[in-house]
């Protein structure tokens, strides 16, 4: 059967694909949908600011007539300048079971990214840390949270098939939630005092908004030498902003400030809305916006999103402080568990932090390299 591959261009092609993981993921009760109206925009270069400091390019496959493929291939001239390394990305790949649907993809993404001067491709990655990233490799059984990713358990032995190669991988934990030991409680009094903190509490999105672009600046310094990290300019953080930040419960976002009223660390976690994602599949209209409100509102789970504490302050205790504060506000909220989303192998520290909850390490998900 002739397949033909055809680059993203029109308003049908966008259509095919942002629609295809909604055929493969059909009746799946474990992936979660992304709303298509945020995916449509990711891969148009109108719409989406990451494109000022990348190329990318969009395909889809087609078998009679229907989409049973996609993938992307970009360059983050950022991260290039930042590293050194000509490595370009595979991103927000889908494909039917089909060992020739894969080949042509991948043929594809991979012919670009060399005649672009590439030496390699790494992913699944996206734009930013913050965009799709990573391939599940374990976990095919349990609910995809909101800040991850789902695949089918095929999509592994494909990649690894064409010949790419495990670069890292993050492990997902889920924490369930207890009383806070006294113990904690009077450690984390004791580091307010000394370093003369003020914890900051959030009861509107409207009051979270001004710290905003503190919180970045502070994730820039946190996170600067992380695997595919790459700074956060005014225009993404306006970005991400209005993606992100307009959904968040903010009893859930707590932040610490120093004595001169500086951001010095952040956390935040949101509510799950996996379930009523799947609710709404994909559009949110008038008639079932009620389902997010009602998932932000009176969660039993949340997903923890982003920690970042200024490197200067390292060793002082406020990553402790801000989860004892979070756990606070989670117990006084009635929430059972908590989803970390992603954790790099190789940080012990984390991970060793976590083990001292209850808990279960339940998914993983993996970037692939390949060197041309």
């Amino acid at each position: 059967m002739t397949l033909i591959i055809q680059e993203v261009k029109t308003k049908k092609d966008i259509h095919d694909f942002v629609n295809l993981p909604y055929r493969l993921y059909k009746n799946n009760n474990c992936w979660v949908p992304p709303l298509k109206k945020d995916e449509a925009k990711a891969i148009q270069k109108d719409k989406n600011p990451m494109f000022r400091f990348a190329d990318a390019k969009f395909w889809i496959v087609l078998k009679n007539g229907d989409c049973v493929g996609r993938i992307g291939a970009l360059i983050n001239h950022k991260y290039i300048e930042k590293t050194g390394k000509k490595y370009g990305r595979f991103t927000r790949m889908e494909f039917i079971d089909d060992t020739a649907v894969v080949d042509l993809l991948f043929e594809t993404a991979e012919n670009w990214l060399k005649e672009n001067g590439m030496i390699g491709i790494q992913g699944p990655l996206g734009f930013t840390n913050l965009d799709s990233q990573g391939l599940l490799v374990e976990g095919f059984d349990e609910l995809q949270a909101v800040g991850s990713i789902y695949h089918l358990p095929y999509y592994k032995d494909h990649v690894e098939r064409i010949g790419y190669q495990k670069d890292i991988d993050w492990l997902e934990f889920q924490l369930f939630i207890e009383e806070i030991p006294e113990k904690a409680s009077r450690l984390a009094d004791i580091i307010i005092k000394r370093s003369q903190l003020k914890v900051l509490h959030f009861d509107k999105n409207k009051e979270l908004m001004p710290y905003v672009e503190k919180v970045f600046a502070v994730l820039n310094m946190a996170f600067d030498e992380l695997y595919s990290m790459v700074k956060f300019d005014k225009d993404m953080v306006e970005f991400y902003r209005n993606k992100y930040f307009k959904l968040l419960n903010p009893r859930f976002v707590k932040i610490i400030e120093d004595k001169d009223k500086e951001v010095v660390g952040f956390i935040i976690a949101l509510p799950s809305l996996s379930r009523a994602l799947q609710e709404i599949n994909g559009k949110i209209h008038l008639l079932n916006v009620n389902k997010i409100f009602r998932a932000l509102k009176k969660p039993d789970l949340v997903e923890l999103l982003l920690t970042g504490v200024n490197p200067k302050h390292h060793g002082k205790g406020y990553s402790a402080l801000l989860i004892n504060e979070l756990q606070k506000e989670m117990l006084k909220n009635g929430v059972k568990a908590v989803e970390t989303t992603g954790i790099f192998e190789d940080n012990d520290k984390a991970i060793s932090h976590w083990k001292n909850y209850k808990h279960k390490q339940h998914k993983r998900k993996r970037s692939y390299i390949k060197t041309f």
